[in-house]
């Protein structure tokens, strides 16, 4: 009307299903602006309807602290359920029979829960790490795709509990009377951790068990410069030695089907805690580590390395002396041969406990617990405080003396105390990792700011990890 345009009375921009046509007098313009409105306003009551959506589906979720606690309340549980479990189950045996059946079942599962726990204290480790601005993944040379403190707690989790629960089903199986079915449980659990760690797929953090591989290979076979991932990783190793020693034992009685059997304790058993694999295997880890000293000194020139060499190569008077209890005389064994190992035991000790002072942490001359002055979190939340220093020097005293307990084969009999004192180890070596990595990251920071530009600091620092110059 009135020279204006009238819009079809059909348009499904104007009007809704069975509603009167609806003329407008509009000009042109003024039709289209209607018309682009139109299409626009059914989008953003499409994006607020998305969005509502959203909150509400939001706040149906629970909050991560109830999350949290109902895990925690099911990990409480489980833990519950495997305990009674396995007490129910293991005081249904005999008593001459039960000390053995937990010896051997000790054997087989105390590897993983080592392992567990020292996956836990690692996690532990990154995250005070990340907390004091200690960059880790450049000390270690790792990528971008590193495990986080979260990540590994992840994996702890499950290593803790897949293998109680194992365990548990191992005793419980075992004590009613389904033998064959308890052997199969050490060996479908060791079974599944192998195939996860070597898995060849993109899958269960492939760069990170690549790079766990690769390294454990350079350890194996030091052809190439050390790095400090390298002797970091081995020296961890040292600190597992007991385990590795049960683990060739389990590997054994699955080889020769003794597992759940009292096969082993015969005294030809090839099996037996007179085996000379025992002392080969304990003594694996300080031989690799030598190896590298070696090595390093052979790339550097440095003697500190051959010091160091000399320092693991005393642990091997203390395994082999050990090991020829069961092939004397006890009369030789305790007149001649004990006190050689008694004094090898505390050879080794103070030395390993010197170096750890003076060289891991470079405390030399306890100079850091009474003079301070480094400003950063990390130092502040452990370093800055002298009940620190005291504890950890004198628990890593303590603990060092231990030793000659752990490395010895012909005191193994005794499971409970053995594994208390290898998981007291591996709490020394979780203390360890603190000073020795904050250590080495201050000492990467003044090489750079001494000898570079501040230009020339973030590219030149990334070379600093490549180089052999590591005090090893």
């Amino acid at each position: 009307m009135f020279g204006g345009v009238t819009v079809p009375a059909n348009s499904t921009h104007l009007r809704k299903s069975g509603s009167r046509p609806v003329v407008y007098d509009l000009d042109e313009h003024e039709a289209e602006n209607v018309v682009e409105e139109g299409l626009l306003h059914p989008v953003e009551a499409d994006d607020s309807k998305g969005s509502v959506t959203a909150v509400g589906a939001a706040s149906m979720m629970p909050s991560p602290a109830l999350l949290w606690r109902f895990k925690v309340l099911l990990f409480l549980i489980w833990g519950f359920i495997c305990g009674k479990v396995g007490w129910d189950s293991v005081m249904i045996m005999s008593a001459d029979k039960r000390d053995l059946f937990l010896y051997e079942a000790f054997l087989y599962f105390n590897p993983l829960l080592l392992a567990a726990l020292m996956v836990w204290l690692w996690g532990i480790n990154l995250w005070f790490f990340a907390q004091g601005g200690v960059n880790y993944a450049k000390i270690f040379d790792l990528d971008q795709n590193h495990l986080t403190h979260r990540e590994i707690w992840k994996c702890a989790t499950w290593m803790t509990i897949i293998v109680p629960t194992s365990m548990t089903a191992y005793i419980y199986l075992y004590s009613h009377g389904e033998v064959s079915y308890a052997a199969s449980q050490p060996v479908l659990l060791y079974a599944a951790a192998i195939l996860v760690l070597i898995f060849p797929f993109d899958i269960f953090y492939f760069s990170s068990r690549y790079f766990f591989l690769r390294t454990l290979g350079r350890i194996v076979f030091p052809f190439q410069a050390i790095t400090f991932a390298d002797f970091f990783l081995a020296d961890i190793l040292t600190s597992m030695a007991k385990m590795f020693s049960d683990l060739e034992r389990t590997v054994c009685r699955m080889v020769h089907r003794q597992v759940a059997t009292i096969a082993w304790l015969e005294a030809d058993s090839v099996c037996g805690s007179h085996s000379v694999a025992i002392p080969l295997v304990l003594v694996l880890p300080y031989l690799f580590r030598l190896n590298q000293c070696l090595r390093q000194y052979k790339d550097t020139g440095e003697k500190t390395s051959l010091l160091n060499a000399l320092k693991y190569s005393t642990a091997v008077p203390v395994i082999f002396l050990s090991a020829l209890k069961y092939h004397v005389f006890p009369d030789k064994w305790t007149n001649f041969y004990r006190p050689l190992w008694l004094l090898s035991g505390v050879l080794n000790s103070s030395y390993s406990f010197y170096w750890d002072v003076n060289r891991d942490w470079d405390l030399g001359g306890f100079t850091r617990i009474f003079k301070f002055n480094k400003p950063h979190l990390f130092s502040h939340m452990l370093h800055g405080r002298r009940w620190v220093y005291f504890w950890v020097i004198g628990s890593n005293l303590i603990l060092r003396c231990t030793w000659t307990y752990k490395l010895s084969a012909h005191l193994r009999h005794n499971y409970l105390t053995v594994f208390i004192i290898a998981a007291l180890e591996i709490f020394r070596r979780f203390q360890w990792i603190f000073f020795r990595v904050e250590n080495e990251w201050n000492k990467m920071n003044s090489k750079s700011h001494s000898h570079l530009s501040p230009k020339e600091i973030p590219n030149d620092e990334e070379k600093l990890l490549h180089s052999v110059n590591y005090s090893v």
